[in-house]
């Protein structure tokens, strides 16, 4: 008996230390703490982000919703606290395994293409650094986009955009999914707006990516390998404030794309193409149409980036430990 709880014992401790190894290695710990960092950061600016987005598809006759602080109120006085946390439980279902195979597969292509030797010069590596991260960016959007349209529609699903006010129970994730498949061109519509959101992403991430790296070296003490907490949350807010204000017009043309089939075109708009849109756009509501929502976005990319870089190095420092 006592030999069989030896054994047992033995094997409970194998799988332990095979499993340590497993979590230990380096694609499999940013795999993880990527998926911690998105969930968190998305949840702590979740108002933010669905004003954002309702600001995005309001076409250029509808003014229902007007200034970010107006906007929050009328979520709150219509909606409650639900109102704020509307899709965010598919956003964060999105998020994990998006930025989880963001971080992830910038490891892998950092390892790849950053030259770590110290033979090129800062500015190649900085070049580098780009790279890798578009190339991650392009990754995880492929991966869950189709998340990415269902939480834009169950975001303005119960916005008044395009119809007055609803008194139905908003639907599910799974039964928008399965709608959008059903009606609107099966696979095909799931990847709507892959093309602009590809465009914005890729430089995006390349941006969020080096410049972050950039700002942490910079925050970092004489001596000392990594910075305080404070440094790595002001290099995050950093990083990602420089890559959405770079990116946002892209940002636009992905949300107007994934809804443009929406409420039989009551919401203003209508394209062809990419290039159609743009034109469109800046057409009907000029230059700073193709800005909105802008502010709501910068008021939540600094806490958003700088608890998802937090977040992120945090929980890899307690996989890297154990």
């Amino acid at each position: 008996m006592e030999e069989k709880y030896d054994s047992t014992r033995r094997g409970a401790v194998s799988f332990a230390f095979q499993l340590r190894q497993f979590v230990q290695y380096p694609v499999v710990t940013s795999f993880i703490a990527g998926g911690v960092a998105g969930a968190v950061s998305r949840t702590v600016v979740s108002p933010l982000e669905r004003a954002k987005i309702i600001f995005q598809v309001q076409g250029p006759g509808s003014k229902v919703y007007n200034g970010v602080g107006s906007t929050l109120v009328r979520m709150w006085k219509e909606e409650g606290w639900r109102g704020y946390m509307r899709g965010n439980g598919t956003n964060c279902i999105r998020i994990v395994p998006y930025s989880a195979v963001q971080f992830s597969s910038y490891t892998v292509y950092k390892k790849l293409i950053i030259d770590t030797s110290g033979q090129v010069s800062e500015q190649i590596q900085t070049v580098q650094r780009l790279t890798a991260g578009a190339l991650a960016g392009i990754t995880s959007v492929f991966a869950t986009y189709p998340l990415d349209i269902v939480r834009t529609r169950l975001s303005i699903q119960t916005a008044q955009i395009a119809q007055g006010p609803q008194t139905q129970k908003p639907p599910g994730m799974l039964s928008v999914m399965k709608t959008i498949y059903r009606t609107e061109g099966g696979l095909r519509a799931l990847y709507r707006g892959i093309v602009p959101t590809t465009m914005g992403v890729a430089p995006y991430v390349g941006l969020n990516f080096a410049v972050y790296e950039k700002m942490r070296e910079l925050f970092t003490p004489d001596g000392r390998k990594d910075p305080t907490a404070f440094g790595k949350l002001a290099s995050g807010a950093v990083s990602g404030a420089v890559a959405q204000t770079i990116t946002y017009p892209f940002d636009v043309l992905r949300r107007r794309f994934q809804v443009v089939n929406m409420g039989q075109g009551q919401l203003g708009f209508q394209y062809n193409s990419v290039w159609h849109a743009i034109v469109s756009i800046i057409r009907k509501e000029g230059v700073v149409g193709m800005y909105k929502g802008l502010w709501a976005n910068l008021l939540k990319v600094a806490p958003s980036m700088a608890s998802s870089w937090l977040s992120y190095e945090m929980t890899k420092d307690l996989l890297t430990k154990l």
